[in-house]
């Protein structure tokens, strides 16, 4: 998992065993809560990577974003 630089933009690789899959999800406001590293990666558990993707703080689960319009 990458984020980009201002912290509203995340993408996801995932390999299968076919082949990978780029997943992105940007936000139209707010960023997201990512863990703090030492230049080291950094695990998370599935729970965790699902808050991260509800943008829900994942060290303390309440929403912190909630989207204006569903399409």
């Amino acid at each position: 998992m990458f984020r980009g630089k201002r912290g509203d933009l995340i993408k996801l690789i995932r390999h299968d065993g076919q082949g990978a899959c780029l997943f992105a999800k940007k936000l139209e406001r707010g960023r997201f809560i990512w863990p703090i590293s030492q230049g080291e990666p950094v695990s998370l558990t599935a729970g965790q990577l699902g808050y991260l993707l509800k943008c829900i703080d994942w060290r303390a689960p309440i929403r912190t974003q909630r989207p204006e319009l569903a399409g």
